[in-house]
C-alpha cells in the first residue's frame, strides 16, 4: 500500500530530473509549465475537489486549527534560531520559509493516491485555510530581514497582495462557497475538471524534478540540513502533538500528518526573489527536503497503514 502510493509520485519527480538532464525539457519549458500549473491547472483542481466536498457547515475544522497552530509554532522557532545562531539577513527570510512551507503538488498527488477522493477534499480544505496564514508569516519575515524597512501600511499592502492574489487561496475560497451553495457540478463540467486533473499533477511533479539542482547545496549544506530538520522532524512532531491536543483522529489526522511531512514549497523561491532574500539557499533547501521527504513520508504512511503495508 505504501509503495503503491509513494513510488509513483517520486518516480515522476525523478523522471522530470532525467528529462531535464537529457535536454528533453529545458528552463523555458519548465518556466511556462510552472505558470500554467500555478495559475490555471492546480487552482482548477483545488476548486473541483473542494467544491465536491461535504458542506463546510457540517465539518469539524479542528484539524485546520491544529494545522494553523503547528505552522505558527515552527515559524516562531525558526525566528528564535535565526536570532540565536545569527543567520544572515540575506538568508533569514528564506531559511524561515523553508521550515514550515509545504509542497502542495506533492501533497495532493500523494493524498489522492493513498486516501482517494475523500482525502483530496480534506487536503484541499486544509491547505485553503493554512496557505493564507503561511503567506502572511513568510512575507512578514522576508520584509523584516530584507534590509528595506517598509512603512507599516506598505507592509500591509504587500502582505495583502501576497495572500489575496494567490490563485490557490482564491480557488479554495470559491470551492468552499460552491460546496455550501450549488454543491453539484453538471456532468459536462465534472468530466472537464476530471481531464484537467489528469494533466495537473503529472505535469507539476515533472516540473519539480526538472527544477531540482544540487549546485547550491554544497555551499549551504549546514543551513539546509537545519532547515530540513525543522521541516521534516520538528514540524511533524509539533503537528502530532497539536492534532492530539485538538482531538483530531481518523482521516483528518492522517491527511494533516502527510502535510507536515511534505518537502518545502517550490513557491518560496519566487517569493524570496521578489523580497530580496537568498534564492540559492531556497534552491538548496527545496532540493534537500524533496530528497529527504521520501523517508519522512514513508515513515508517516507506515504509521498510518501499519508496517506490514509496504
Amino acid at each position: 500500500m505504501i509503495l503503491n502510493s509513494l513510488f509513483p509520485v517520486f518516480a515522476i519527480i525523478v523522471l522530470g530530473h532525467i528529462l531535464k538532464r537529457f535536454g528533453l525539457t529545458n528552463d523555458l519549458f519548465l518556466s511556462h509549465s510552472d505558470r500554467l500549473i500555478y495559475f490555471i491547472f492546480f487552482p482548477i483542481l483545488l476548486f473541483w475537489k473542494i467544491g465536491t466536498a461535504p458542506p463546510a457547515a457540517n465539518m469539524n475544522f479542528s484539524y485546520c486549527l491544529a494545522g494553523l497552530s503547528t505552522v505558527t509554532v515552527v515559524f516562531v522557532l525558526s525566528i528564535f534560531y535565526i536570532k540565536i545562531f545569527r543567520v544572515g539577513e540575506f538568508q533569514a527570510g528564506t531559511f524561515s520559509q523553508s521550515c514550515y512551507r509545504f509542497n502542495t503538488y506533492v501533497g495532493m498527488a500523494l493524498v489522492l493516491s493513498a486516501f482517494g477522493e475523500a482525502g483530496g477534499q480534506l487536503f484541499g480544505i486544509l491547505i485553503g485555510v493554512i496557505i493564507p496564514w503561511v503567506n502572511v508569516m513568510a512575507v512578514t519575515v522576508l520584509i523584516w530581514f530584507s534590509g528595506r524597512r517598509l512603512a507599516f501600511w506598505k507592509q500591509v499592502q504587500v502582505t495583502f497582495k501576497a495572500v489575496f492574489s494567490n490563485p490557490l487561496f482564491i480557488a479554495c475560497v470559491v470551492g468552499l462557497i460552491f460546496s455550501n451553495t450549488l454543491k453539484v457540478f453538471p456532468k459536462f463540467l465534472d468530466n472537464t475538471f476530471a481531464l484537467f486533473s489528469m494533466v495537473t499533477l503529472p505535469l507539476a511533479l515533472l516540473s519539480i524534478g526538472g527544477n531540482l539542482t544540487l549546485k547550491s547545496l554544497k555551499t549551504y549544506f549546514r543551513l539546509s540540513v537545519v532547515a530540513s530538520g525543522f521541516k521534516l522532524v520538528v514540524l511533524p512532531l509539533t503537528g502530532y502533538f497539536m492534532l492530539s491536543a485538538f482531538n483530531v483522529s481518523g482521516l483528518p489526522f492522517k491527511i494533516s500528518m502527510v502535510l507536515f511531512t511534505l518537502p518545502t514549497s517550490t513557491a518560496m523561491y519566487v517569493l524570496s526573489s521578489q523580497l530580496n532574500s537568498d534564492t540559492d539557499l531556497a534552491s538548496a533547501n527545496i532540493c534537500l527536503t524533496t530528497i529527504l521527504s521520501f523517508f519522512s513520508l514513508t515513515l508517516d504512511l507506515m504509521l498510518d497503514f501499519g508496517f506490514k503495508s509496504m
